[in-house]
């Protein structure tokens, strides 16, 4: 399936950096699904009673550890553009005392030529006798003063010189101990990234494979109350995720649905924060069928939204929700063939009645 560009939107800092970490994960090739199970129905509504198998738990470690992923790779990050910094200075200061001693050798060659001259020019010999014997003892005196001159002059130069030399030198060391030091944090925070990445993949696994029991079951866990990011966002309307990849569109063909792809799929990882577009209330949660975990939105204009292919729900049916909030994490449940997010904009909550996704977000300011 042809993949859309990804336009991620101005969001707060915890989750532009989650959902950065979630790009991650998206895999390389867009996750299919359809709507329809063996039965031809869009899934099928289930308890919202805790169903236990250690799920509630699962999702928040999923949870837990993306901010903690977050957090790591912040790090991380600022250690490496540290130490990059103090790698670039520590070029330049080499290159600055590569120049001071190139013009240090030439005032030493110079020094030695006027050293010769001086000698040709009887400078061995004691002034007074010079004097005596010179043609012109002026003259001589004169010449005898520009040197002296030129003499200070080099030794003056050459002084000032070696002494920022020897500045540079310093700083130079300076900057290599801070590089070292930048290198030994970044490889620490590298390994701490990569640990808890890995522990993330684990876990993002084990939810999904609850995930599926409850879908296979038909029996929703019940919600998982999650840490909701805070948000001082004024806006009515935002995308169902923050970071993502577009795979299947609105209406396009596919072996793996009976008819048409009823709505737009966004590629992310198992666990992802998956939000609300819009103020309203829930009127679905079902945990069966070919969308596997959905949630069901009505908004406050009439309109509504289908979250599916969920690996929990963090909502409850009936509950009212805010622009934004979290009601699951992305999954890959129910007729899907990879992790990602289905998600459907309808005239009424049942399947049928939907609207491309796209335009339906273009008409609300929200582009994707």
């Amino acid at each position: 399936m042809r993949s859309l560009p990804c336009r991620p939107l101005v969001a707060p800092v915890l989750p532009v950096l989650l959902c950065a970490l979630v790009a991650l994960g998206v895999p390389g090739a867009a996750a299919a699904d359809g709507p329809d199970g063996p039965d031809g129905s869009g899934g099928t509504a289930g308890s919202t009673g805790s169903e236990g198998h250690g799920g509630p738990s699962a999702s928040v470690e999923v949870a837990r550890l993306y901010v903690e992923a977050q957090s790591a790779t912040a790090r991380y990050e600022a250690g490496r553009r540290a130490a990059a910094v103090q790698r670039a200075r520590v070029k330049h200061l080499e290159r600055l005392l590569a120049k001071e001693r190139y013009e240090v050798s030439v005032l030493h060659e110079d020094l030695g030529r006027m050293a010769t001259a001086q000698y040709r020019t009887g400078g061995g010999l004691p002034l007074t006798a010079r004097l005596l014997l010179a043609d012109n003892p002026d003259e001589l005196l004169r010449g005898r003063r520009v040197v002296g001159q030129a003499d200070l002059a080099v030794t003056n130069t050459v002084a000032r010189t070696q002494r920022a030399a020897a500045r540079l030198a310093t700083a130079r060391r300076s900057a290599t101990r801070a590089r070292d030091v930048l290198d030994r944090r970044e490889a620490r925070l590298a390994r701490l990234k990569r640990d808890i990445e890995a522990k993330l993949e684990s876990a993002r696994w084990t939810l999904q494979e609850e995930a599926d029991a409850s879908a296979a079951a038909g029996r929703c866990r019940g919600a998982v109350r999650l840490a909701q990011p805070e948000s001082s966002s004024t806006r009515a309307w935002v995308t169902p995720v923050e970071s993502y990849e577009l795979s299947a569109g609105f209406d396009s063909a596919g072996a793996r649905w009976a008819a048409r792809h009823t709505g737009q799929d966004f590629a992310v990882a198992i666990g992802a924060p998956v939000r609300s577009v819009g103020a309203g209330r829930v009127v679905r949660v079902a945990c069966g069928g070919g969308f596997g975990v959905e949630v069901v939105v009505r908004h406050e204009d009439g309109s509504y939204t289908q979250y599916a292919h969920l690996a929990s729900v963090a909502v409850d049916q009936g509950e009212r929700v805010r622009t934004g909030q979290w009601v699951g994490q992305a999954g890959t449940t129910g007729n899907s063939t990879g992790p990602h997010l289905h998600f459907e904009t309808r005239v009424t909550p049942d399947l049928g009645s939907g609207v491309d996704p796209v335009g339906w977000l273009a008409e609300r300011g929200v582009g994707l």
